[in-house]
């Protein structure tokens, strides 16, 4: 009997070999991952005949959305549909031959998890089969997938790459803070996935969100408002309050892995807490992870503008304080994500990078999201473009009024075209450089900047601020004001220093250190005035490591009761950690290697601390130890990493400091060679 009848015994989805040719080798799932627009062969074994297309059919069925795809003995995939075809397989004598079947997705297929089944359908009988379930994602190998980048470099870099450099601090003062993407940690595409199937869409209308998840554009306003919590059960929750009990302070975040874990292990409780380059980080996981190229930027003095007027406004006393006034703010950096994709709703011309931002400003569509704004629509100030271009225009192009105000009346408006959006950054593909990218939000006619002093006054005083080198933490700050009469006769003046504490996104605090004297300058005559702020004057809170110092000089003409007002906002640095890999050009995969981290202690106090590193790919788990170190002392520890994956990888320490309010961090990557 059984040699008259095809009876499927078990199904070979082949998952090492599909995953190599479909480049998900190193993401983990509980299912076969693969890229649409791409065919994929699986093996039927059976009992008894072969298969015949004259006595039985063969239909594959993909849910949740049952559609049925039966097999051709013949034929090519389909572009836009689903296709499964037999393909010729070697007849080896007196051995049954595994049916294969090359089975082709089309670049419009939705991203998920699908379910496969196969139905065998003879004349009088069908018998159903399930065969298991598989992931799909984006494909940015496949010409015609939206999200297509043509460039092996860049897809290794944006979409392979599980490590970043992300940008903190002024664009004098750049402070490089190492990033684990962990896109390949234990069962993390799985927890991507669930950022798609928890969404309110898709509770809402899971078919119409799976058909609409074809679209890198509807992914990515998705991704955006699931990975804060403001709607929904998104993954991260804000906190700019400096107050972190009952969660994790921002800045001792080092990866996405631990976040997204922490949000699925906790059936979606929001993580606590995130600040704006946490969120574009643990979004940049994602979208690599499904297969959109995605980076991470850095807006330097970004405007957020909340009345629509394109201009932010700031008020100062006449002693050169930073008034707490309006709702209007620069954040000295603000971090989202750029990801890669076709617009084909926007008309020709904006393809390519698309800014999104999960960090929860200002609704978009009713829910806290942004984006994707292409970045040629921004540069181009087209604000009627979906989605959010005039939110985005904003934060790079607004002008600045900055008012000095006496008992709530103005006395001087100075205008800045060139501060807001001084400096647009990423990480260089391939390399720790810094890619400046301004260029591309501007406006054509601006990038010669049309910049109005706003230290001077015609015929009158100017004055400027020098810092005379980069601050550090643990020494001296110490600084120039620069005063030129510009005027041909003496002038009396009275000069007003002061230094103010400020988080990065918000109007600084009340002054900490201040200065005030009487001077007399002659006709045409520049004078220089060194000041020093002492280790102990800054140290309480200044140091905290996303604060920044404001530094502000308002020099007074006695008898014209003019008033000149130059300020300057920069970070101090903290000491680095030196990571030494022992063989760095001979890492090879599954060999172990010694690494060390050494610091010296340059504080004239002991610290007390908790050592991490840690590294994707190079260390199974982290490595972490309590140190306390000595003034002067220099410790050295060594640690053992075996790599687990090929290619580019970081490995990164920080010390977390608990008698000062630091951490202190280092990096080292290594390229891991085949044995």
């Amino acid at each position: 009997m059984n040699g008259t009848q095809f009876k499927v015994q078990n199904v070979d989805l082949q998952q090492v070999r599909n995953q190599i040719q479909h480049r998900t080798d190193g993401l983990s799932s509980k299912t076969l991952v693969l890229r649409r627009g791409q065919p994929f062969t699986i093996l039927i074994n059976y009992d008894g005949r072969p298969f015949d297309p004259q006595r039985e059919k063969l239909v594959f069925v993909l849910g949740p959305l049952d559609v049925e795809v039966p097999l051709s003995v013949s034929g090519q995939p389909s572009p836009n549909k689903w296709s499964a075809i037999q393909e010729k397989s070697l007849s080896i004598p007196y051995a049954p031959c595994p049916l294969a079947v090359s089975l082709c997705s089309p670049v419009s297929a939705y991203v998920g998890v699908y379910k496969l089944q196969l139905i065998v359908e003879t004349g009088w009988s069908a018998k159903t089969f399930s065969l298991g379930y598989f992931t799909l994602l984006c494909n940015p190998w496949c010409q015609d997938d939206p999200v297509f980048l043509p460039s092996e470099e860049l897809r290794n870099e944006y979409v392979i790459c599980d490590y970043g450099v992300l940008y903190k601090g002024t664009p004098s003062e750049m402070v490089l803070r190492p990033w684990s993407f962990n896109q390949y940690d234990k069962g993390m595409l799985d927890i991507c996935m669930q950022l798609l199937q928890i969404s309110p869409q898709s509770q809402a209308d899971m078919r119409k969100d799976l058909l609409s998840r074809s679209s890198p554009v509807y992914i990515s306003r998705v991704i955006s408002a699931m990975v804060n919590c403001q709607d929904d059960k998104g993954v991260l929750q804000g906190n700019w309050s400096d107050n972190y009990s009952g969660g994790v302070n921002p800045s001792t975040w080092s990866g996405s892995g631990d976040i997204l874990r922490m949000w699925s292990d906790s059936q979606f409780r929001p993580v606590k807490y995130g600040q704006c380059w946490v969120f574009a980080a643990v979004m940049c996981t994602v979208m690599r992870a499904l297969g959109i190229p995605t980076r991470v930027v850095t807006n330097f003095n970004s405007g957020h503008d909340t009345n629509d007027n394109m201009v932010i406004e700031e008020y100062y006393s006449e002693m050169g304080e930073k008034l707490p006034i309006g709702r209007d703010s620069i954040w000295n950096f603000h971090v989202w994500v750029e990801s890669w994709m076709k617009r084909p709703d926007l008309g020709q011309g904006y393809d390519g990078w698309q800014v999104v931002d999960p960090t929860p400003q200002e609704q978009s569509g009713g829910i806290y999201r942004c984006g994707p704004a292409a970045v040629k629509a921004i540069s181009e100030k087209k604000v009627d473009m979906p989605f959010d271009v005039p939110f985005v225009y904003a934060e790079v192009n607004a002008d600045v009024h900055k008012i000095i105000l006496r008992n709530g009346k103005r006395l001087s408006c100075t205008v800045e075209k060139d501060r807001v959006g001084a400096l647009i950054c990423t990480k260089h593909p391939g390399s720790k450089k810094m890619q400046d990218i301004t260029a591309e939000y501007k406006p054509k006619k601006d990038i010669t900047f049309n910049f109005v002093s706003i230290h001077a006054v015609p015929e009158g005083i100017a004055v400027s601020l020098q810092l005379l080198k980069a601050p550090i933490v643990g020494e001296n700050i110490s600084f120039n004001v620069v005063i030129t009469n510009k005027g041909d006769v003496p002038k009396m003046l009275r000069k007003h220093v002061n230094a103010q504490s400020k988080e990065y996104n918000c109007n600084p605090t009340e002054a900490f250190w201040k200065a005030e004297n009487d001077l007399e300058i002659g006709p045409y005559e520049t004078m220089t005035v060194k000041h020093e702020i002492s280790f102990e004057e800054y140290m309480a809170k200044e140091v905290m490591e996303d604060h920044l110092v404001n530094l502000a000089v308002v020099i007074e003409d006695v008898e014209s009761e003019e008033r000149v007002l130059a300020s300057e906002e920069f970070h101090i640095k903290s000491p680095a950690l030196k990571i030494h890999v022992q063989n760095k050009r001979s890492v090879i995969i599954n060999e172990q290697q010694l690494a060390m981290v050494t610091f010296t202690n340059t504080f004239d106090v002991a610290v007390n601390g908790v050592l991490t590193v840690e590294g994707s790919g190079l260390l199974q788990e982290k490595f972490q130890i309590s140190l306390t170190i000595q003034p002067g002392e220099t410790i050295w520890k060594s640690i053992n990493i075996i790599p687990r994956m090929m290619g580019d990888k970081m490995l990164h320490g920080s010390l977390a400091l608990t008698n000062l309010p630091i951490i202190l961090r280092g990096f080292k990557t290594v390229s891991v060679q085949a044995a």
